[in-house]
């Protein structure tokens, strides 16, 4: 993989060959993939997977699937109608090629390839993929203004982060999304928080002098809405830099939502950056951990080179041109 890019991305693994079991993991290790399959090595275990909040970066596929001969090639079928915005890489036996296969089939997957030779996977999981930089100065103080923000409006709570990863699929996780736009000379797109709304209800419901009364939606969506401003906010004074406000007609897309399919496109095929936060009550460690899914899609401009982190006190404090008295 690229070396400027540390981030990983999940993939879900269809693929029961025991005897390739370990050069797989090496696989997923080498190439900062968390690789995930499920229990059971059918069809139906495999959609429910994909019909869950698992978010993919993409699907690496064995065309006998199941020990059964061409399985892989129905079950791609299911998953190409169900979930077409994920890449899938079809393993074969013998042929790196489509050959023998249904001309219809061919152009479901991104790339064949066989184990004796995965020089073609990794160059496709590099352009399908990992196929933008997010760089690290970035990534990091995102996670650390989030946290700050959420930590700022739930006090009583721990907060976690799970390493970032890359996705490319378009599921909404939870009941709301908040959704801001993200712009600057270097960067336009969009940033999300998805949440489950009752169980961030209850956390609401728990901070300081909100036990009197019961909340409402309507107290979720001022919550969720504020740490959306607070990060966009610090996000802006950290690292947007002179935006482009010079009164022009700037290109849009359309954004496309489905409610009933808990959907969402931006019009672009390029990786999403993902981060998960996981809020625990302090004082009750018996309480399952409230997620909230943050998402950037920088679908309309995306230029990391002219990226540029404004210094911190404490980075001037650890490269020594800054002391306290």
């Amino acid at each position: 993989m690229n070396n400027k890019n540390t981030l990983i991305s999940k993939i879900l693994v269809l693929d029961d060959g025991a005897v390739h079991l370990e050069s797989q993991k090496a696989i997923c290790e080498e190439w900062h993939l968390l690789g995930i399959k499920p229990q059971q090595g059918d069809i139906e275990a495999a959609m429910a997977i994909l019909k869950s909040n698992v978010d993919l970066g993409g699907i690496m596929l064995y065309e006998n699937y199941g020990n059964k001969t061409g399985m892989g090639l129905k079950l791609a079928r299911e998953i190409h109608n169900f979930r077409p915005e994920l890449p899938i890489f079809l393993r074969r036996d013998s042929v790196a090629d489509v050959s023998g296969l249904d001309k219809k089939d061919a152009p479901m997957f991104r790339c064949v390839y066989t184990l004796n030779d995965l020089q073609v996977l990794r160059a496709t999981l590099d352009d399908s993929i990992f196929n933008r930089i997010y760089p690290n100065d970035l990534v990091r103080g995102i996670t650390e203004m989030t946290s700050a923000a959420l930590q700022a409006l739930f006090r009583n709570c721990d907060i976690d982060v799970e390493t970032p990863y890359l996705v490319k699929d378009s599921i909404i996780y939870g009941e709301v999304f908040t959704m801001i736009a993200i712009e600057s000379n270097w960067c336009r797109g969009y940033m999300m928080l998805q949440a489950e709304e009752d169980s961030v209800l209850n956390l609401i419901s728990h901070r300081a002098g909100h036990e009197s009364r019961i909340m409402t939606f309507r107290d979720l969506n001022n919550v969720l809405g504020e740490a959306t401003n607070m990060v966009w906010g610090s996000f802006k004074n950290r690292y947007a830099g002179h935006a482009n406000g010079h009164g022009l007609m700037q290109s849009q897309v359309p954004i496309v939502i489905n409610h009933q399919h808990r959907y969402i496109s931006f019009g672009s095929e390029d990786s999403q950056l993902c981060l998960k936060y996981s809020l625990r009550e302090s004082n009750n460690v018996q309480t399952e951990p409230v997620s909230i899914y943050q998402r950037f899609v920088f679908n309309l401009n995306w230029s990391p080179d002219e990226f540029k982190d404004n210094a911190t006190m404490e980075s001037l404090l650890e490269a020594g041109e800054l002391e306290f008295f």
